[in-house]
């Protein structure tokens, strides 16, 4: 588990999610600082109202910190922390010493003032693994009756005027290729939905060309390739996702999808996040190891005080053990 940038609250929900880790799971190997999270800790302890985890009862990789990093000041220093932590989690998970790789959130803007130019961590992921791209699945189980929320991005981090440029049939069919694999870990025959990119979807071209130059014929030809599956859409993105909060909520006859493809990441993170914010688990696909995270960032204006919720956290390493 590399422990994310160290001036966000990383170290906060990582020592409250595995406070009371089940003693017949395997513990995570931690990938930090320990001198930093020691101190970390014993801050903590003054403000938080839950327990934590002793650093002194868990497995780290010492990583030291260059300099010292005050809590809540992403930086050119915590940015080039979270990024050497990074590479030495993957490191070993690509050794084979670990099944599977956590990480909790990084500054993108740290990265950069570190002088590493990644949109973010998957890009780094998919460089250190020699895959061209990775994908970004979001994951959840409700707490009411268990159905699961699966939504894949088709794009990741880039500017919203980016996006059409950056959507092929091409990328299309391989999002869907991965949505596919990881939905039939539960559902030999899924259900896969695909958001529109226009209003309405295009409106058969009255909102936007998309959807009907070439989108609408690259989801027949997927779908006569895989008749394992079913695909609908493209849907209007604003009911999208209507059947899957009913499924969330709990209702047994909602026609929730199996997995949903969003075709930038708002489209899908905003669903997503109103619905399972703490819930939710950010998992790379497309790379020859299991990677998780919480869908949360580095909340550094709340890092130190004790409040931080671990919630996603926890839900990342149980997903981990669950899916590797």
């Amino acid at each position: 588990m590399a422990l994310g940038d160290p001036a966000g609250i990383g170290a906060e929900v990582v020592l409250k999610a595995l406070h009371g880790w089940p003693q017949q799971q395997p513990k995570p190997l931690l990938v930090g600082c320990r001198r930093w999270l020691e101190q970390r800790y014993e801050a903590l302890r003054q403000r938080s109202a839950e327990p934590l985890a002793d650093p002194a009862q868990l497995e780290l990789l010492d990583q030291p910190l260059a300099e010292p990093v005050p809590p809540g000041q992403g930086s050119a220093a915590s940015g080039a922390a979270s990024f050497q932590w990074l590479t030495a989690a993957t490191e070993l998970v690509q050794r084979g010493d670990c099944s599977a790789l956590v990480t909790a959130p990084i500054a993108k803007h740290a990265w950069h003032a570190a002088g590493h130019h990644y949109p973010g961590q998957t890009e780094r992921l998919a460089e250190l693994a020699g895959v061209p791209e990775a994908a970004m699945l979001f994951t959840a189980r409700s707490p009411q009756g268990g159905w699961r929320l699966n939504t894949l991005l088709a794009t990741t981090h880039i500017p919203l005027a980016a996006v059409p440029g950056s959507l092929s049939a091409e990328r299309i069919s391989a999002k869907l290729d991965l949505l596919l694999q990881f939905c039939q870990r539960f559902q030999p025959q899924p259900r896969l939905a695909v958001a529109g990119l226009n209003p309405h979807a295009g409106e058969a071209g009255q909102l936007g060309q998309e959807e009907h130059s070439w989108l609408n014929a690259c989801l027949e030809a997927w779908q006569q390739r895989h008749p394992q599956a079913t695909l609908m859409g493209p849907l209007p993105a604003d009911s999208c996702w209507l059947e899957a909060a009913k499924a969330w909520r709990g209702d047994s006859t909602a026609a929730a999808a199996d997995g949903y493809l969003a075709l930038y990441h708002d489209q899908g993170l905003i669903p997503v996040k109103l619905l399972a914010f703490d819930q939710a688990v950010n998992t790379t696909l497309g790379l020859p190891f299991l990677r998780t995270s919480p869908d949360h960032g580095t909340g550094f204006a709340i890092a130190a005080l004790g409040i931080a919720r671990a919630d996603s956290m926890r839900a990342a390493l149980e997903a981990a053990l669950e899916l590797a």
